[in-house]
């Protein structure tokens, strides 16, 4: 009761906001939007896995937060489209959305001659396609209000291509064009478009894409202490809480120790 009170008592930064965090169910994602409910806004949380997204907004509610879970594929349209109406019909999220954490995404193991092939569809459709559709009904949505913000997860492998990860990294990529290119479309609007590039952080992340350590751990220790999606979150929670004049528009996030990529 007493956190409870004390989070309610407290006005943060982003007090009156309704942050949309994709991707929610672990990691990055599950780190952004406890950061953000902390800083006072409503969260709508997604992701597949219903049980994570329940025990997610638990912990928000019990801090006096507020927040909302939906499950849903950010690879499928109807789902994004779905998300992003049920924003708009959240009580508690005053019926709107400031701030969308484009977050959701996959790894792949491996360079364009020894990575999966058989995954190289699944990995476009959610990183590339999901992504744009997101942020393409996002940007549209808050254009048409003359504010709002749009986070992009992308990756320093998007921009130091690496060839242990080539496949993947074409993805975010192209997710670094499309933020800027979104950029430019709606900033005489009044809406910020920002990339956030994380290095190397520890998280399920590394299992799903396939890595090992073999593959992936010998190659890293010589970095040191590696990142938690805390640090990222960190990085989110302050770009948003910029004056609305004030666009960060791109930051990289890595372990001290992370010399390549």
């Amino acid at each position: 009761m007493k956190n409870r009170q004390n989070l309610k008592d407290k006005k943060g930064p982003l007090a009156g906001k309704t942050a949309i965090v994709t991707g929610a169910s672990s990691g990055i994602g599950r780190s952004t939007a406890l950061a953000l409910a902390k800083d006072g806004a409503a969260v709508l949380v997604c992701a597949r896995r219903s049980d994570r997204l329940t025990k997610l907004v638990a912990e928000i509610l019990a801090k006096g937060g507020k927040a909302l879970a939906v499950t849903a594929d950010a690879s499928n349209v109807e789902d994004i489209d779905r998300l992003l109406n049920q924003a708009l019909l959240w009580k508690d999220g005053r019926r709107k959305y400031d701030i969308v954490v484009v977050n959701a995404g996959r790894g792949l193991a491996g360079g364009l001659l020894n990575s999966d092939a058989k995954q190289w569809q699944e990995l476009y459709d959610l990183n590339i396609l999901g992504a744009a559709h997101l942020m393409r009904r996002a940007g549209q949505y808050m254009v048409e209000r003359k504010s709002g913000h749009i986070v992009a997860i992308g990756s320093v492998v998007g921009r130091n291509i690496s060839p242990f990860g080539s496949v993947y990294g074409a993805t975010k990529f192209a997710v670094a064009s499309l933020a800027e290119g979104l950029r430019r479309e709606v900033c005489g609007h009044g809406v910020r478009v920002s990339l956030v590039m994380p290095g190397i952080v520890l998280s399920e992340f590394q299992a799903v894409a396939g890595y090992t350590e073999e593959n992936f751990g010998k190659n890293i220790a010589q970095f040191g202490t590696l990142l938690e999606p805390q640090a990222i979150a960190e990085g989110i929670r302050w770009l948003v809480a910029q004056p609305p004049h004030v666009n960060v528009s791109e930051i990289m996030i890595r372990p001290t120790g992370q010399s390549y990529p």
